[in-house]
């Protein structure tokens, strides 16, 4: 038995890496997809289609489209949280810092709306369903990432707290995680580029919002809520 264990060890390690190449490769068939056509309506099927393989291996690998599709915003995470990080090493003062942490939330939510989508719907979730749908692993792999860029928001928040700069009643990671949420919200209207408001009475009408005005308006709403109000 001595003799087969490094044989077997092999074997078992050549299976791994194989399973694991191909989990990333249905993510990243899924990523392709969901940045060419967006999250809704994507179903196994195409994804399966697009890897060349039978819609029963990608359940071998994951527990349904949930799980994959919160692998897949990992990877969004991921990326997001390293743009956040250089944003915040770009700047000097904490305000500064934090004006830059959210523009490139912003600009990055824009530039990926799969991303936006993807993070709307799992957020809408019961956290009861989620343990039901996604396995212990990937739902860690997915609390990490958002926590991950979380942590530059809220460490950002506590240093301008700590230099003076900031004046915060709720605690950075409370405000962290608001301004996450909210965020998600307002790069939805940055798609959509439509503000709604009442042209009189009872009558709504509907204009346009850019962008760049989501952009400026999360920026200016983010330093507000960190900033000492003047008196009087």
């Amino acid at each position: 038995m001595a003799t087969n264990a490094p044989a077997t060890d092999g074997r078992r390690k050549a299976a791994a890496a194989r399973r694991k190449a191909r989990q990333a490769e249905i993510i990243a068939a899924t990523r392709l997809i969901f940045d060419s056509k967006g999250v809704r309506d994507v179903q196994i099927e195409e994804i399966a289609s697009a890897v060349g393989i039978n819609r029963a291996i990608v359940y071998r690998h994951f527990t349904g489209k949930e799980e994959l599709f919160a692998l897949t915003l990992v990877g969004y995470l991921e990326e997001l949280r390293d743009a956040m990080a250089a944003a915040a090493a770009s700047g000097e003062r904490p305000g500064e810092q934090l004006e830059r942490i959210v523009g490139a939330f912003v600009d990055y939510g824009v530039a990926h709306p799969a991303f936006v989508d993807c993070a709307q719907a799992l957020m809408v979730r019961p956290g009861d369903e989620l343990l039901d749908e996604i396995a212990e692993g990937p739902l860690f792999r997915l609390g990490r990432g958002i926590t991950s860029c979380l942590t530059v928001l809220s460490d950002t928040l506590s240093r301008g707290v700590d230099e003076g700069a900031f004046t915060l009643s709720d605690d950075p990671v409370l405000l962290a995680n608001a301004l996450y949420a909210s965020g998600l919200g307002a790069l939805q209207l940055a798609r959509l580029g439509i503000l709604v408001s009442e042209a009189a009475p009872g009558i709504p009408t509907v204009g346009q919002i850019s962008a760049a005005q989501v952009r400026s308006y999360l920026v200016r709403s983010a330093l507000a809520l960190v900033s000492t109000p003047t008196a009087g």
